[in-house]
């Protein structure tokens, strides 16, 4: 909002958010010397650990966290979900979200966003102000509106996202370089339409904290060879964080936030292998790729991450569990579940939640059964190309949690408690003075 919006009257208070994506709490908390500014945020306003949603997977993370509602509103479980009565799958896309997004009320209230980099809300959206599409988005070319922010982005070298291949070498130092050069072209963006001054909502999200994690976390936690190139980054990190903070009019509070926590990861779990060892899950042929490739007789099958679904008669194509079974063979699977233990004699779950407790409303028809949150270092994979271990490792040493995702507030008034994830929709509307219903969202403001 610039001067001459304010001369029309336009003087709702505003709001920054920063997405960051996959950072856990408790590592910026505990290096407050490192991270002045993560501290100073702290210091001066309000933060803390908050959980995330069920399943912790950034997919169906953002479309929760931006409408305050679970998967069974927004129609969104996961990187991969499946049609209505079908087999085939898709990766969901901003389209697909069905709840109201935030800057969706913001700008019925005749107020500007900007939107940058937000994941799942490809393609961009016309009712805002300028929005640029983030993780799942093609590129900038197709990705970014209107034509002057499509433009001024490829004049920066924009990135849309890193490139996570370079993590898969041993040899870390490209994937760290191209990260470096990511999160200075997001920063550079960041800064340059924050400055223009002419948003009620600004809205963007580093996607490459999420991406380091995958690669290096364990490193961090453990001491690797690249636990200071780790560090390095995430100063980096704090250092743009500060600089946003700094720039933003007094009319303007600062909401910093991760979708999600992170821990280090010691076992990928290939739940489908597990599966069809057990006698739940056979297929059609040797040769399978996909979930339209089970048999006839599966009785469960697991989409990533963690999300189990019976082959229940009436509701797919091919179902084999009669509907007076259902309950009865929910309660043997989850019990199987919840006793699997990994290879170090460890429970791979922490718990493993009906669908009925994780997800309400209007889009549950394709709700997984079941969701199993693993313990730390377990990272729940449902590859259907099939594997010959249910236990394996791959490039990556870092994996999502549910729990010490990342809430900081820039009002001393806010209470975070016991918060989590929906919390921010209802907060971030308190912040800026929009009226809502408190029967639209899950959460509830903690201003």
């Amino acid at each position: 909002m610039g001067l001459f919006d304010r001369l029309r009257g336009n003087d709702n208070p505003r709001v920054a958010f920063i997405g960051i994506d996959g950072v856990p709490f408790s590592m910026l908390d505990e290096h407050r010397d490192e991270f002045p500014n993560f501290a100073a945020l702290a210091d001066e306003g309000s933060a803390g650990a908050i959980d995330s949603i069920v399943p912790p997977e950034s997919s169906a993370c953002w479309p929760s966290l931006t409408t305050g509602v679970n998967p069974g509103e927004t129609g969104v479980y996961g990187f991969q979900d499946r049609e209505v009565g079908s087999y085939d799958t898709y990766v969901p896309m901003g389209r697909d979200v069905q709840a109201t997004r935030l800057w969706d009320r913001v700008a019925e209230e005749g107020l500007d966003a900007t939107v940058m980099n937000v994941p799942v809300t490809f393609p961009p959206q016309r009712n805002v102000q300028r929005m640029v599409s983030g993780f799942l988005s093609p590129g900038i070319d197709k990705g970014a509106r209107p034509d002057e922010l499509r433009d001024y982005l490829d004049s920066i070298g924009y990135k849309i996202d890193v490139n996570a291949k370079l993590g898969h070498k041993d040899d870390k130092s490209e994937f760290i370089e191209d990260a470096h050069e990511t999160l200075d072209r997001r920063f550079e963006a960041f800064e340059h339409y924050i400055q223009q001054d002419d948003w009620d909502l600004f809205f963007g999200v580093f996607m490459t904290t999420d991406r380091v994690n995958h690669f290096l976390f364990e490193d961090y936690e453990r001491g690797g060879e690249n636990e200071e190139a780790f560090m390095d980054f995430y100063r980096k990190v704090d250092e743009y964080v500060g600089r946003i903070r700094s720039m933003l009019p007094d009319d303007v509070t600062l909401v910093v936030a991760s979708d999600h926590g992170f821990t280090t990861l010691d076992y990928e779990v290939h739940f489908n292998a597990w599966l069809e060892q057990e006698g739940w899950l056979s297929y059609r042929t040797d040769d399978h790729s996909e979930l339209g490739d089970i048999s006839d007789d599966t009785v469960a099958y697991s989409l990533i991450p963690g999300r189990f679904y019976l082959n229940l008669e009436g509701r797919e194509p091919r179902g084999t569990v009669p509907q007076d079974e259902y309950e009865s063979t929910r309660a043997e699977l989850k019990a199987a579940l919840e006793t699997l233990e990994g290879p170090d004699g460890e429970k791979v779950c922490a718990r493993v939640v009906e669908k009925e407790e994780a997800f309400r409303g209007d889009h549950d028809d394709i709700a997984p059964d079941l969701v199993a949150i693993p313990n730390n270092g377990f990272d729940l994979k449902a590859g259907f190309k099939g594997h010959d271990d249910v236990f394996g490792t791959g490039p990556r040493n870092g994996m999502h949690s549910f729990d010490n995702a990342t809430l900081y507030v820039d009002d001393a008034d806010a209470t975070i408690g016991e918060a989590d994830l929906f919390d921010i929709a209802p907060t971030i509307l308190d912040l800026m003075e929009i009226e809502y219903s408190r029967a639209d969202f899950d959460g509830a403001s903690l201003v």
